[in-house]
């Protein structure tokens, strides 16, 4: 069959270019999306007699069989067709005949591929809330039944405070909630309709974009033709939300990396998450948690790209919007696998060392703030109550021994108001369950917090 466009060429492309051109080794992705989108489109043009009755259930027929073709597997898009659209067209006129031929009547594929793309996200989006809060459930699941579990916690990589480790896992539900909220947005602006915008100034052929955006289930229409056609801000919000997610599930599996080696030993990997060396017998790698590491420069890349893709660009459609696809296949690709793996690990991957963590916190200087806190509390202005206690931890470097381990005596030497209370106030346990302060570590707002998100996670 001939290409495509009209008989003013003369001479046919060279095949290079031919293959340089197509994009049906990647957009026959969007099959079952472009099959959908026709279907509507000859309905409407059923509805608003553009084609007869009969015209209309015959289209609508050799539709719905390429369709069970595909999904049987007796239907394979390849080359020679230029793309999907065109390939789904000729199997369309070779099933059905002439008819067939009117199946684009009142669209382009310019106004079809954006709907396409739009449909095959919608959905993308969909299965990404599940995932995310399938996540968000296994730390839940993790923060349950460590409110009282003890882990150091960092600024800078440094010793900090203690906090409980339910806090900590919390922090990340946290985050993947504020993810979920942004592709809703990002789902809202995908779910509008610029089918019927055609080439790129609507058409004079009698449509009605109402009936086929409701009937692919949009919100919306578009409201200029131009933009319609020209609109791939929502690709790249959709891969900016993905670039953010990534970023958090990078640094959740940078501190697992770090919690499993002997260094730190807050954790373990199970047998079901790691790996070996080839070499080296005694070791257990973290796979997981660096393979996500790794692949969010891949997502981070792909928004790079398409941000490129559209600096500069005239309106209406230009054929640098090509370059769309790939990178929203990938990024939704990479980033549901690393969901799914990150909640493998943290389902059945990760035990942790609670040993180690209650003896790291109780080992370290992580108390120095309470100590302030204690002056404080007997009148003693916060600044100079600081001062105090640096000179107390600067006393105790020099001596290589905890704040613990001094004596009342030596205590009172910095400061008259020491009694011997300061020594329950400097249990980890008690330096935690004092920072009661809204969304602090203190254990009762922790379990507050782990019984409202088992509300919204209805578990």
């Amino acid at each position: 069959m001939s290409k495509v466009w009209s008989q003013r060429f003369d001479n046919t492309l060279n095949p290079f270019i031919e293959k340089f051109n197509a994009s049906i080794g990647f957009d026959k992705k969007l099959i079952l999306e472009d099959l959908d989108c026709s279907i509507a489109h000859a309905k409407m043009l059923g509805k608003t007699q553009v084609l007869s009755s009969s015209e209309t259930v015959q289209i609508i027929n050799g539709l719905e069989t390429i369709k069970v073709q595909f999904l049987e597997g007796k239907f394979f898009p390849s080359p020679p067709s230029e793309d999907i659209h065109y390939c789904i067209e000729e199997k369309l006129i070779s099933l059905i005949g002439e008819t067939g031929k009117k199946l684009h009547t009142g669209r382009s594929r310019n106004d079809q591929v954006g709907t396409d793309i739009r449909l095959w996200l919608r959905k993308e989006i969909d299965n990404l809330e599940i995932l995310i809060i399938d996540l968000q459930k296994s730390l839940l699941n993790h923060a349950k039944s460590n409110v009282y579990t003890l882990i150091p916690g960092y600024t800078h990589m440094q010793r900090a405070q203690p906090l409980s480790l339910a806090h900590h896992l919390l922090a990340y539900l946290e985050m993947f909630q504020r993810d979920r909220e942004r592709f809703k947005e990002v789902r809202s602006r995908v779910n509008t309709s610029p089918l019927g915008a055609a080439a790129l100034a609507g058409t004079k052929i009698k449509i009605d974009r109402q009936f086929t955006a409701s009937e692919l289930g949009f919100e919306k229409i578009y409201n200029n033709s131009i933009d319609a056609v020209s609109d791939r801000d929502f690709c790249i919000e959709f891969v900016s939300a993905s670039a953010l997610l990534m970023s958090h599930l990078s640094k959740i599996s940078e501190e697992i990396i770090l919690w499993v080696t002997d260094e730190f030993s807050f954790a373990k990997l199970t047998d079901k998450c790691a790996t070996g060396s080839s070499l080296m017998p005694q070791k257990k790698n973290p796979d997981v948690p660096e393979l996500i590491r790794g692949k969010t420069g891949r997502v981070y890349g792909h928004l790079q790209a398409l941000l490129t893709m559209v600096k500069g660009v005239p309106l209406a459609y230009n054929k640098d919007f090509q370059e769309d696809k790939e990178p929203i296949f990938d990024t939704a690709e990479t980033l549901s696998s690393c969901i799914k793996a990150m909640t493998i690990l943290i389902k059945e991957g990760i035990e942790f060392n609670f040993e180690n963590l209650s003896a790291s916190v109780k080992n370290d200087f992580s108390n120095a703030t309470d100590l302030a806190d204690y002056l404080v509390k007997k009148n003693v202005p916060f600044r100079t109550a600081y001062q105090i206690v640096g000179e107390i931890v600067k006393y105790c470097l020099e001596r290589k021994m905890l704040l613990k381990n001094l004596k009342i005596e030596e205590f009172k030497k910095f400061h008259p108001k020491f009694e011997e209370d300061v020594f329950v106030e400097l249990e980890p346990l008690n330096v935690v369950k004092s920072r009661t302060s809204e969304g602090g570590t203190g254990f009762t707002q922790v379990e507050k917090e782990v019984n409202i998100w088992q509300k919204k996670l209805l578990i």
